[in-house]
């Protein structure tokens, strides 16, 4: 018999959110992600130590500061990944750049040029960015320059809208993220994976693009139950941790598919300007506080995997 996670491949294309090479090599998804939280990790998997090492020894060599041997200890992990997926891996702009429109863009064609020594092409790759507005309008622009992107820390339908209008490649919706802010604001211990806040944004996002013809990726992400992901087979994409990637591989349970594509709208999408997504973004208490919270937690941690490397240096 199949396993939930055989059943799940057949409807959704399924994406490992580790930077272990180990275990994308265990679970063989299309695509990887990773960001600073997940880059921290693979620095203590045993397989990937050497691969550190060598970056950093390399970077010593060459007189390069620990700021600089992070960036290129990135995009070495990514490459590694990238050895092993036949599709893409997402690798992130620094966070303190959340609000920086050039200096987004700047930073990622040196991604994309770093990868490119390692023989990587761009087309392997997508820049991950924060969906902040700023993020947004660099992400257009890096679009029109053929450069792919993955809007991540996305929480809310104007978000998602605005990454619509600009055309970018694929957006990460966070549903455990948003799960755990309506948990506490609700004084509640569990939903019902139908009635799951996190579950529902998405199941809306999808539903919205679909419905107008947006072609526009939907990359479930922020998992904390396997209950979650079934809730949301057959969406374009989902990330998912190894731990759960586990239990959904001994799950020899039937899995229904409960996103579909639906007819399309004549109705014409009205774009949002800065003012609209701003606005629309603060009306928004949960979006808006999990945005902020994010990009810090990710700033920090790209903080902490500075201070790793100047202390191996």
């Amino acid at each position: 018999m199949q396993t939930a996670l055989d059943q799940l491949r057949t409807m959704t294309t399924v994406v490992a959110d580790t930077g272990d090479a180990a275990e994308v090599r265990a679970y063989r998804p299309e695509d990887c992600t990773t960001n600073p939280s997940l880059v921290l990790a693979a620095m203590s998997s045993a397989e990937t130590a050497p691969l550190i090492s060598a970056e950093i020894a390399a970077g010593k060599a060459r007189g390069w500061d620990a700021a600089m041997i992070c960036d290129t200890l990135t995009v070495a992990i990514g490459a590694n990944l990238a050895s092993l997926v036949p599709g893409r891996v997402s690798t992130e702009v620094d966070a303190h750049l959340s609000f920086d429109v050039d200096g987004s863009i700047r930073r990622a064609h040196h991604i994309v040029e770093d990868y490119a020594r390692r023989g990587i092409a761009s087309n392997r790759i997508l820049i991950k960015l924060a969906a902040t507005w700023e993020g947004i309008r660099a992400a257009e622009a890096l679009e029109r320059d053929g450069i792919n992107c993955n809007l991540t820390l996305l929480f809310s339908m104007v978000q998602a809208k605005a990454c619509a209008d600009a055309g970018v490649f694929l957006i990460s919706p966070f549903v455990g993220r948003i799960t755990d802010w309506y948990k506490r604001a609700e004084g509640v211990t569990a939903y019902e994976p139908d009635e799951d806040p996190g579950v529902r944004s998405v199941r809306e996002i999808f539903v919205h693009y679909k419905a107008h013809g947006i072609r526009t990726i939907v990359m479930g992400a922020s998992f904390r139950s396997t209950a979650q992901i079934k809730a949301l087979a057959g969406c374009d994409r989902l990330t998912i941790a190894p731990k759960l990637l586990s239990e959904l591989e001994q799950d020899p349970s039937p899995l229904r598919r409960r996103l579909m594509p639906g007819e399309q709208t004549a109705q014409t999408l009205t774009p949002l300007d800065e003012k609209a997504y701003r606005w629309g973004l603060n009306q928004d208490q949960m979006a808006t506080e999990k945005l902020a919270e994010g990009i810090r937690n990710f700033h920090n941690d790209h903080k902490r995997l500075g201070e790793l490397v100047a202390k191996e240096l």
